[in-house]
């Protein structure tokens, strides 16, 4: 008597598809962690905001050499957003720098308009960024830098002194 069972051999069962979507959603969930995309983010922002606070000191450099030594009579001795609004806790450093120095004022990147270029000089506007000159030197700084772990506001700000 022979036995005539045979088992066809096409196709995968749908246990071992399940198993392999497991697999996939995993690895997947494993590189998403690794990579955090948000925590990138942030670390980008503040690089960005340490290019940009080290190019705000340089054009104040830039115009000190030009001026002979002397910095903007805006800086003053406490810290002021550099911004074009109204009122005494700024220093509009726009129409100084703008665009001799700098083609366009850098702002933090979280502001929605990115730069402050010689046609919005007259208007408001706002950096994000402080500046301030305490015993001949001046010191950039960044306030709103994040934490790159939580994405609060850290307490450790970006500052550039020269």
């Amino acid at each position: 008597m022979k036995n005539h069972t045979q088992r066809s051999t096409q196709g995968f069962t749908l246990i071992e598809i399940l198993i392999v979507i497991a697999i996939l959603a995993v690895l997947a969930a494993i590189v998403l962690v690794a990579i955090n995309p948000a925590r990138q983010f942030r670390q980008a922002n503040n690089a960005q905001r340490v290019s940009n606070v080290n190019a705000l000191l340089n054009a104040v450099s830039q115009y000190t050499v030009d001026e002979k030594g002397a910095i903007p009579s805006e800086i003053e001795a406490d810290a002021d957003e550099i911004n074009g609004t109204s009122g005494s806790d700024h220093a509009d450093l726009c129409a100084l720098l703008v665009p001799k120095y700098l083609p366009a004022l850098p702002a933090d990147p979280s502001k929605s308009d990115q730069s402050i270029t010689e046609d919005k000089c007259g208007s408001a506007y706002s950096t994000g960024y402080e500046i301030k000159a305490e015993n001949g030197r001046v010191v950039v700084s960044a306030p709103l830098t994040e934490d790159e772990d939580t994405g609060a506001i850290a307490s450790d700000i970006i500052s550039v002194t020269r």
